[in-house]
């Protein structure tokens, strides 16, 4: 059931230019129905397949994100809606959100995903590919997709300096990739920090945090 009193707390936490970005990946429609009764527009979802019938089946003004890692032949589901995908870590999506954001007469905003962590599992461009990064010609090849930012996921560790050092490292990759005037004034966002990591992910320059657990309860995997 969604916690009421934790989303009201995390607002009152958080500065205003931070955006929560409710998780609510593998929680069923009912319980997403009972956050937005409370007022939460704004929602994550990690996969294409649970994330299509929950915007069919919910309010149209809720605003979806699509935070997991996402196949190039899965985009053109989510291109009709979609408010912003966190995690572009392709050249090759990039290029498909393009084809289909264009097929939908639509802008998608989108964050690169970058691999902080130390672990293997996470998806991300690797920083230090950003000299080359920089130098591509799919910037100017990407009229319908707004880049917005980055994204990245800190190590689930419980050294939290640990997760602080990952956390500015995105932070510098952020400031530099803004100071190359490659991208447009909308190039703004930084989205980390999730339930066990969001106060600190605010203090190193996060504008937009991934909370789940912390709202919804024990997550049901089965």
């Amino acid at each position: 059931m969604f916690q009421k009193e934790v989303y009201t707390k995390i607002l009152n936490e958080i500065p205003s230019h931070v955006q929560l970005v409710a998780v609510s990946k593998t929680y069923g429609i009912d319980v997403i129905q009972n956050a937005y009764d409370e007022g939460v527009r704004v929602f994550g979802e990690n996969k294409v397949q649970e994330l299509v019938p929950k915007a069919e089946a919910l309010p149209k003004d809720i605003r979806w994100h699509l935070i997991g890692h996402l196949q190039t032949n899965k985009v053109k589901y989510i291109a009709p809606f979609v408010e912003m995908i966190h995690s572009v870590d392709s050249f090759k999506l990039l290029q498909e959100i393009q084809k289909q954001a264009l097929k939908n007469n639509r802008t998608i905003k989108v964050l690169l995903q970058f691999h902080i962590s130390e672990e293997e599992t996470k998806f991300g461009f690797k920083p230090e590919n950003l000299d080359m990064l920089l130098k591509e010609e799919i910037w100017n090849q990407i009229p319908n997709v707004q880049i917005c930012g980055v994204m990245g996921m800190a190590s689930f560790s419980e050294d939290m300096n640990q997760v602080r050092n990952e956390f500015k490292s995105l932070k510098n990759i952020f400031d530099t990739l803004k100071k190359s005037q490659l991208f447009s004034d909308s190039f703004k966002e930084i989205s980390m920090g999730m339930s066990g990591d969001y106060k600190i992910a605010v203090e190193e320059g996060s504008t937009m945090i991934r909370v789940g657990s912390a709202l919804f309860g024990k997550r049901n995997y089965a």
